[in-house]
């Protein structure tokens, strides 16, 4: 296990426990969520260290590596899945400024996104930790995934766009991770980051039950100034934010399921809708949100 003396983020020793929350999908295990007051970020206390993680992403339940459509809330997921995907691609085009490049995806899952890239003509390269994962994108859309040690030992310079989608928070080597993408993507090229936001107003109702909390797989919670802070220690410009809206209700409904036993469709529908609208008018109070960013100059 790791214990952490100070914030993994910043480095800050102005640390404490802000609340706790519960695995409820893989080992029904709790874990102790800390607060950094130096750059508002959040992280979990005492995970398993990279060699251990694995058996917490083993369930069916765990759709980025399996695809599941087991349960009305993963249905719902793959109901909506072909618009976020159209906005991925909306999103990676408008920040490269390229209707067509190469591209690279890490924690690329099950590779329904670097299919849907590469029918729309770009070059892609995925990275993938999870041998599950890495075949499923095989069998179903003949996307040949490398293992995710393979980053360092990719070219420097040579892609348009780097993109991490709900990735960023399982990474270990937090730092060297980011300080390899800003070697990897050419210099006028993009970086997109999309994280869950802990300061989200679902967040703020559902607070331990919150599903994106996602302990243990979850290493670290990011607030949107936590988010420009680390980037910036990289020489990462966060250029413009993104609500990844649809996020929230999928959160929502999960949340509801983990703090009442119950698929109360309609609860968590509803603060779903609340924390939608309030993404759309303010995008640091969304469920989730796209950092689109560039390498400063």
């Amino acid at each position: 296990m790791i214990y952490r003396n100070t914030c993994p983020l910043c480095g800050s020793s102005q640390i404490h426990e802000a609340l706790t929350a519960k695995d409820y999908t893989v080992s029904k295990e709790t874990f102790g969520i800390w607060h950094c007051g130096t750059c508002t970020g959040r992280f979990t206390q005492n995970v398993p260290d990279g060699a251990h993680i694995g058996k917490y992403y083993q369930s069916q339940e765990y759709i980025s590596h399996t695809e599941t459509k087991e349960g009305l809330i993963n249905r719902l997921y793959h109901s909506v899945r072909k618009i976020t995907l159209r906005s991925k691609q909306n999103w990676v085009r408008s920040a490269s400024g390229l209707k067509q490049g190469t591209l690279l995806d890490i924690g690329s899952g099950t590779g329904a996104f670097l299919h849907y890239m590469k029918t729309g003509g770009w070059n892609v390269t995925g990275l993938e930790p999870d041998d599950t994962a890495r075949h499923n994108a095989k069998q179903l859309y003949q996307i040949e995934a490398l293992p995710v040690d393979q980053l360092f030992t990719l070219q420097q310079q040579q892609f348009d766009a780097i993109t991490m989608w709900h990735v960023l928070e399982h990474v270990h080597e937090l730092h060297r991770y980011l300080e390899q993408m800003r070697k990897l993507v050419k210099p006028e090229g993009a970086i997109i980051i999309a994280v869950p936001n802990y300061t989200s107003l679902d967040a703020s109702y559902y607070k331990g039950f919150w599903a994106a909390y996602d302990v243990p797989r979850h290493l670290y919670h990011f607030s949107p100034a936590a988010m420009e802070s680390l980037l910036a220690q990289h020489g990462i410009t966060v250029v413009k934010k993104h609500p990844m809206v649809f996020d929230g209700f999928y959160v929502s409904l999960l949340s509801e399921k983990y703090k009442t036993g119950k698929s109360r469709l309609l609860q968590g529908f509803w603060h779903g809708l609340r924390s939608y609208r309030r993404g759309l008018k303010e995008v640091d109070r969304c469920s989730s949100i796209v950092y689109e960013c560039k390498i400063s100059s």
